[in-house]
């Protein structure tokens, strides 16, 4: 009797298959990004009343270099959370949602900015200044009061509320993108705009062909902008070549140079992207907006900038 083609073919591909490696799964460790990774961890070990012991992450758990670049980030966004949330209650008249939290923070993993509250809730040196759905983690309240009583954020808080308008805006400078020096000299006697950014900021995107095109319209009236990059103090994992690209991409047409962190601190550590600073000729803020702008609103505050004389009071910061 001859044996079966069709049999003999199954009882080979049998074989093959019984012999072949086991399929490995897609996110190992070693495919999964750093960020990804710590993010997955925390999420696993984030308790309401126990706090995460930083020094044992860095010293036990997250070694590499690219990990604890990452552990630096979402630590020092600690500080900047509380008032960013306040600032963008004030400037929208309602509480962020965690989707548009994590975009000022550049998070990017699903689930991140829920991992960040949990851990800041865990601690107890940071304020407890919110409150959250159960269900879904939105944050349903915020106590600014916690957070204008807890140094540094009171005083910080304190002087975004005494308002920019009227004030003499802080002097600046900083290296440009091109390797020069941008500063304070070069809008000297000219209304302008200082905008604080970063690289892939959802808003900023929105923001960025916006200001190109208004710089055109009404560089000839002698109104300039100045960008200020927060890649660098924000710690975002962005090089050169990638901001090159984003200027590139939206068409910004005006200088942009690296925000340090004095200019920062000095124009009321700005904590919400993206912040706008609008300067007359005489060198006096006429209008302070934060967040996403539309670009009526944005052409109004340039005309004010423009049309402001040195009869505007001047007080200082």
């Amino acid at each position: 009797m001859r044996p079966n083609r069709f049999a003999l073919l199954a009882v080979l591909c049998l074989l093959v298959a019984c012999n072949r490696p086991a399929p490995q799964p897609e996110n190992t460790a070693a495919t999964v990004d750093p960020e990804t990774r710590i993010v997955r961890y925390l999420e696993e070990r984030a308790k309401a009343g126990e706090p995460i012991v930083v020094s044992t992450l860095y010293n036990d758990v997250f070694k590499e270099p690219e990990e604890r670049q990452v552990l630096d980030r979402l630590f020092n966004s600690f500080s900047r959370i509380p008032l960013s949330i306040v600032e963008f209650q004030n400037s929208t008249g309602r509480i962020p949602t965690l989707v548009e939290l994590s975009e000022q923070f550049g998070f990017k993993i699903d689930g991140e900015m829920n991992v960040v509250l949990k851990i800041m809730e865990s601690d107890p040196r940071v304020p407890h200044f919110l409150e959250r759905d159960s269900r879904t983690g939105e944050i349903v309240r915020i106590d600014t009061s916690a957070i204008r009583g807890a140094p540094p954020y009171g005083q910080i808080m304190e002087r975004g509320i005494a308002g920019w308008v009227g004030r003499r805006a802080p002097r600046f400078s900083m290296q440009s993108f091109s390797g020069g020096t941008l500063s304070t000299a070069d809008v000297a006697g000219s209304p302008y705009l200082i905008y604080f950014w970063f690289t892939h900021c959802p808003p900023c995107m929105k923001t960025a062909p916006l200001l190109a095109a208004l710089e055109t319209q009404y560089a000839s009236r002698g109104f300039k902008i100045v960008g200020a990059n927060a890649d660098r103090i924000l710690d975002l994992p962005y090089t050169d070549a990638d901001r090159a690209a984003y200027v590139k991409e939206h068409g910004i047409n005006f200088p942009v140079g690296h925000l340090t962190n004095q200019m920062q601190q000095a124009f009321g550590s700005v904590t919400l992207y993206p912040t706008f600073f609008f300067v007359n000729r005489d060198g006096v803020i006429v209008k302070h907006l934060s967040n996403l702008q539309d670009k009526a609103t944005l052409e109004a505050a340039i005309q004010a900038a423009i049309g402001s004389s040195a009869r505007t009071s001047e007080r200082t910061p």
